[in-house]
């Protein structure tokens, strides 16, 4: 019987040479569709370098690079044909992928073997501004179900290198992915309006975002902005891109019901990043994150919905004051983080900015633990207009409710611990810094209603525990905490002293 009728073919039976040099797309899409004509089996690559344009999967079809084989992404435009597919959330003319499919089933890319798009041609012709469409990816499937992506190493993407979009039941698992710290919008893996994700056992150090959840843009047709929902992200290692795990901004669909577990961050500018603004619509919500390290990270924690990117300069995007609330105005809620680590962080311990209209809800941060790196530079801890520079901030949150501190510790800051602005419903629990900064607040409060603070200790080096400022903050309750300092609680000339109440037995001086 032949490896054929076994249901194996090698694309060296059908003309591959494999030299580095001989393109191999007709050779390898003859195995794949011969393949699929005998109803599906294995295409397989031994070991050696195939030259390649785009080559199209069909149904019931695993793609196997045995260890050894290298896939090269051809450097010529033309073998990259002019398709239709989402990029950046739009429906748009774009080169095909280098490996891609439509409206399949039960497919696979698998085994110990490479995939090198050799991107750098694409990127320097992206920084030239020389191409008519955007670049191709290095693996996408649209509209796919039952999709298998395992042990492959995938280096030098054009753009973004693992792009589902539509798909169902999708598997990420053991990619170890390398794109160049610098290369242009060279994303890991982003499931795109996807159900059913598992991504776990990766490694990925990319010139983006290491993983993004997202699900098309507001100027989508309606009926494409599907939900990305029942993501689980476990056991991966991220170094060197924009975000550790991302979701949006392109989240016009909603994401929903996240896991996000036992991750590592190195180096990543940001690590846990949610970002949108102002028109997007959407809702981001259901999110459960824990066990997660992090080290040399810009800043651990950010949501942004005043995000810029695509938008600089645009008022309706950057207006800090409220705008009435409609069916563009994108939500983030009932977001748990929880058993973090971050050390040598550079800009802030987190940063939360809701909309004025819209204020991020329901967000929890528990047992998180975060030092700030001794001698750094100022910088922004998130992309958007009118941002004041940080340098080894504390926690920031603007514009939340039903906010939760609890059991989070913050080292090396310079400024408040934790400074809250145009907030309600706000609780800090077992809250602490070891290193107080004997010119701030350990706990500023601007303009924050229904706040709870308790548990919580500050030393004979902090000056002042808890600042009230704001002629809008009313009923905060200060109870059962250990405060050392000289000056528990102090009051700015526009808060009333009765919207602020303490028990008795609060504190001692020192």
């Amino acid at each position: 019987m032949s490896t054929a009728q076994r249901g194996v073919f090698n694309v060296r039976d059908y003309g591959a040479v494999g030299d580095g040099h001989t393109l191999d797309t007709p050779a390898i899409q003859g195995a794949i569709d011969a393949c699929y004509q005998l109803g599906g089996g294995t295409v397989t690559l031994s070991a050696g370098r195939y030259v390649t344009g785009s080559i199209f999967l069909r149904d019931n079809i695993t793609l196997n690079l045995e260890a050894g084989a290298v896939l090269l992404g051809s450097e010529d435009l033309a073998d990259y044909p002019i398709i239709t597919g989402r990029w950046e959330g739009a429906e748009q003319p774009t080169y095909a992928s280098l490996i891609t499919g439509a409206n399949l089933c039960n497919i696979a890319v698998v085994g110990r073997g490479t995939i090198d798009g050799r991107g750098a041609h694409w990127w320097q012709r992206f920084t030239d501004g020389t191409l008519a469409y955007p670049r191709p990816r290095l693996i996408t499937f649209v509209n796919c179900d039952n999709v298998l992506i395992e042990g492959i190493t995938a280096i030098n993407s054009p753009s973004w290198t693992i792009n589902p979009i539509r798909c169902e039941n999708v598997t990420v698992h053991c990619v170890s992915i390398r794109n160049p710290a610098d290369s242009p919008n060279t994303d890991g893996i982003n499931p795109d309006s996807c159900r059913m994700v598992r991504i776990s056992n990766c490694y990925v150090s990319v010139g983006d975002d290491c993983v993004t959840i997202k699900s098309g843009v507001e100027s989508e047709d309606a009926d494409k902005r599907a939900p990305c929902e029942n993501v689980t992200i476990t056991n991966c290692t991220m170094a060197h891109g924009h975000g550790g795990v991302v979701i949006g901004s392109e989240m016009s669909g909603g994401v929903r019901n996240v896991v996000i577990s036992n991750c590592v961050f190195i180096g990543t500018d940001r690590g846990l990043r949610f970002k949108s603004r102002r028109g997007r619509g959407g809702v981001v919500e259901d999110i459960r994150i824990s066990n997660i390290v992090m080290a040399d990270v810009l800043c651990p924690i950010t949501m942004n919905l005043y995000y810029a990117c695509g938008a600089w300069g645009d008022t309706t995007v950057s207006d800090k004051q409220p705008h009435p609330v409609t069916d563009s105005t994108p939500q983030f809620r009932r977001i748990h983080l929880s058993h973090i680590t971050a050390r040598d962080v550079k800009y802030a311990a987190a940063f939360l900015y809701g909309l004025a209209e819209m204020p991020v809800e329901d967000i929890t941060l528990s047992d998180i633990s975060i030092s700030l790196s001794a001698d750094v530079e100022a910088g922004y801890p998130e992309m958007a207009d009118d941002m004041e520079l940080m340098q080894r901030a504390g926690f920031f949150v603007r514009n939340a409710r039903g906010l939760r501190l609890h059991h989070v510790e913050v080292s090396g800051q310079s400024g408040a611990a934790f400074r809250v602005i145009d907030s309600s419903d706000v609780e800090l629990s077992g809250c602490a810094t070891r290193t107080p900064d004997p010119n701030y607040p350990i706990v500023q409060l601007d303009n924050v209603g229904h706040a709870f603070v308790h548990g919580c200790r500050a030393s004979e080096l902090a000056r002042v525990f808890l600042q009230v400022d704001g002629e809008r903050s009313a009923d905060i309750v200060l109870c059962g905490n250990h405060l050392l300092c000289a000056e528990p609680i102090a009051l700015g000339a526009d808060v009333r002293a009765d919207e602020v109440w303490a028990d008795d037995l609060l504190w001692r001086t020192s």
